[in-house]
């Protein structure tokens, strides 16, 4: 395999990893909106800045939930 192909072949492989995430984020939305609350709600109410951690529950909660929904699509 030349290196032309070996690179058309990793971004094909890239976009298809893209086009599933996109199905199961659809899997996962209640935690995807958890997740997203968490950091407008801390975001607005301290300095206006996003900090490691912040809302690593509700994070770890979709982590969870993305992985068991990529595991179910294979």
């Amino acid at each position: 395999m030349t290196g032309a192909a070996s690179a058309a072949g990793v971004w094909r492989r890239s976009r298809e990893r893209l086009a599933r995430f996109g199905q199961q984020l659809t899997e996962c939305g209640a935690e995807a909106a958890a997740y997203g609350k968490c950091v407008s709600a801390a975001v607005s109410a301290r300095d206006k800045e996003v900090k490691k951690d912040l809302c690593a529950k509700e994070f770890e909660t979709l982590k969870m939930c993305l992985a068991s929904a990529a595991k179910n699509r294979k």
